[in-house]
């Protein structure tokens, strides 16, 4: 079964059965039945986070989807490049957590849209970076306080741990 996802960060209404675990039951005289029985420990610390974040990126990805937006990857991409700075292809990879050939379709994608430019790297001539347009500063602007609203949804759902919380996500990488 799939999980059913929900319009708020905090709402417990999501079940996934894929965090039960096939129990014997008495009543069925020891025969295996589902039941609503969390994992718990890492497999359960993992499965929450997992569902977490999947929720917050089809949230954010309701808002950057195209044709207006870049798509969730190309959001990635023009938030890193919001800085004014370029960065090498290497880096945004990082960022955007996808793989390099994958993050090539994707610059193309935003290329191609006017939204970014390539240029060679002064220092390293070797090396490409990546900037963004003025167009893709204005989309990324226009995007942006929407984008806020969900992460300040997600720190308000982190309450008064959401420093700890976050401190322990930097370590997991």
């Amino acid at each position: 079964m799939g999980t059913v996802t929900s319009p708020s960060i905090e709402d417990d209404s999501v079940y996934d059965d894929s965090d039960c675990v096939t129990t014997p039951n008495a009543r069925t005289e020891g025969g295996p039945v589902t039941a609503a029985e969390p994992r718990t420990g890492a497999p359960a610390a993992a499965a929450a986070l997992g569902r977490a974040a999947h929720r917050v990126e089809r949230r954010i990805e309701e808002i950057v989807r195209p044709p207006a937006g870049p798509g969730l990857d190309g959001w990635r991409v023009l938030d890193l490049l919001a800085d004014g700075e370029g960065h090498p292809m290497s880096e945004i990879a990082a960022y955007a957590m996808v793989p390099a050939p994958t993050l090539t379709k994707i610059v193309d994608r935003l290329v191609d849209r006017g939204l970014v430019h390539r240029r060679p790297d002064d220092a390293d001539r070797r090396r490409v970076l990546v900037f963004g347009t003025d167009r893709g500063r204005e989309l990324h602007a226009a995007l942006r306080p929407r984008v806020a609203e969900i992460e300040l949804e997600v720190l308000g759902a982190l309450g008064a741990d959401a420093g700890t919380v976050l401190a322990a996500l930097s370590r997991l990488g």
